[in-house]
């Protein structure tokens, strides 16, 4: 089959599968608190000494909302709110602390938003520092943040690499003036540089940008130009995302129309131009989505079949337990994931009252867990193996026969006990990893809750 007749095929709604389940599908009604925090105790003796935790914190705030954006994010420019959000945050931890029986250890520590950058570098300082003040810090430990390239000040870059921070996530999105304007999206190629140009000074080792493709009046001519200033500056990872256009769940999405974005056809072509430039400047694929220079700790993961992928994207390592701080925050023990309450009000009002301010979770049953590697493995490893156990799993017979289709159309090859993602197939990860989804095949959403593929 044409490569562009697969494409038309497979372009249909289908989660990224940063988990599995995927949140739709969670089952609310048996999540109890009691029994998260249980889970969250086992992973933890289970898992602490030997790999260490990962702890994501989330910072809502945004001066400016960007329209494309689909965060749970908080709009203002009243920076009172650091302060009392910071403390919320800690007393979180401080409640998660109190459920150990040892010192965690800290593998991983990512700041995301929201714009962590809106908050000043002395309260950043003062998170970190509270943050960490019981814990002892994993020998191969990875700190990273995600910053606006328009207010990133050399203060936030140094305060940030004094606490242990050496990689940080700049959003671009797009250079080209139209686009920004629409998408309320600011920063210039000089703001990028200088933090690009101020961060390896200091010692950064890894600097990841994020491009968007598909984003409303984009066009060939200006995503080439972007791309041009993007390999200029050389960043060691760049996560290149099909845009998710989804304006049922975010409104802000509504500042333009269909009408706005690009067709089918320029979509693709956005999408072929920006891969095979990269890999021209010498980026290597990882994944889904993803792209990075060999010197890189996650192309060497790769090679290594180390990657990782949670609910922040792919990760060079593997931890267990993952807890996550703030506003909508997601946990994850491996067994079971937890997810906190999205309005600021509600989480500073239950962390206050002394409450994990948690809203809704679920426990995975054996099935899930099964699903949940195989979908791990394919994003990760594009291939992976099952056993005779896993054959008698009667939902697993059904994931076999969803992949004969797949196997036709080219895109994996199969042996008794394997599948392996052909060269072609890497373009339809999410499509494959659909297969294993047995809840979404059990049940079909009657309303469109995923991005198109």
């Amino acid at each position: 089959m044409k490569y562009n007749t697969l494409i038309k095929k497979y372009n249909v709604p289908v989660p990224r599968y940063t988990s599995y389940p995927t949140v739709p599908y969670w089952d609310r009604n048996s999540f109890s608190k009691i029994v998260w925090l249980a889970e969250v105790k086992k992973a933890f003796k289970q898992s602490n000494q030997k790999s260490g935790i990962s702890l994501y914190i989330h910072l809502p705030y945004c001066e400016s909302l960007c329209t494309y954006c689909g965060c749970n994010t908080r709009i203002t420019k009243n920076h009172t709110v650091e302060d009392p959000y910071i403390k919320a945050v800690e007393k979180e931890w401080m409640m998660y602390e109190d459920l150990f029986l040892e010192k965690p250890i800290i593998k991983e520590l990512h700041l995301g938003g929201g714009t962590p950058t809106f908050f000043t570098p002395q309260n950043l300082k003062s998170l970190i520092k509270n943050i960490l003040a019981g814990c002892e810090i994993h020998p191969h430990a990875e700190f990273s943040f995600e910053a606006h390239p328009a207010n990133t000040t050399q203060k936030h870059l140094e305060t940030l690499f004094e606490m242990g921070f050496k990689r940080l996530s700049l959003g671009i999105q797009d250079f080209d003036p139209k686009v920004q304007q629409i998408i309320n999206r600011h920063q210039t190629f000089e703001q990028v540089k200088m933090v690009t140009d101020n961060a390896r000074n200091l010692g950064y080792r890894s600097i990841n940008y994020d491009l968007i493709y598909g984003l409303p009046l984009q066009n060939i001519e200006g995503l080439q130009n972007t791309l041009d200033k993007v390999i200029l500056l050389k960043p060691d990872r760049i996560a290149f995302y099909n845009y998710a256009h989804v304006p049922w769940i975010k409104p802000g999405q509504r500042k333009f129309t269909e009408l706005d974005l690009p067709n089918y056809e320029l979509k693709q072509a956005l999408y072929e131009l920006g891969r095979s430039r990269l890999i021209e400047a010498g980026y290597q694929e990882i994944g889904m989505d993803h792209f990075a220079l060999p010197t890189d700790s996650l192309y060497q993961a790769q090679q290594n079949q180390q990657l990782h992928r949670n609910f922040m994207g792919y990760t060079h390592q593997y931890t267990q337990l993952m807890i996550g701080l703030g506003v909508s925050s997601i946990s994850d023990s491996w067994t079971a994931f937890a997810q906190n309450v999205k309005k600021v009000e509600d989480y500073l009002e239950l962390i206050e009252a002394g409450e994990f301010p948690l809203f809704k979770g679920h426990f995975l049953t054996k099935d899930d867990l099964l699903m949940r590697k195989h979908i791990l493995n394919v994003m990760c490893k594009g291939e992976t193996n099952w056993d005779r156990l896993d054959l008698l799993n009667h939902n697993f017979k059904r994931v076999l026969y969803r992949l004969q289709e797949m196997i036709l159309d080219g895109l994996i090859n199969k042996t008794d006990h394997q599948i392996l993602v052909t060269p072609k197939g890497k373009r339809f990860l999410r499509n494959i990893c659909s297969a294993f989804d047995d809840r979404l095949h059990g049940s079909k959403p009657k309303e469109q809750l995923f991005s198109m593929a």
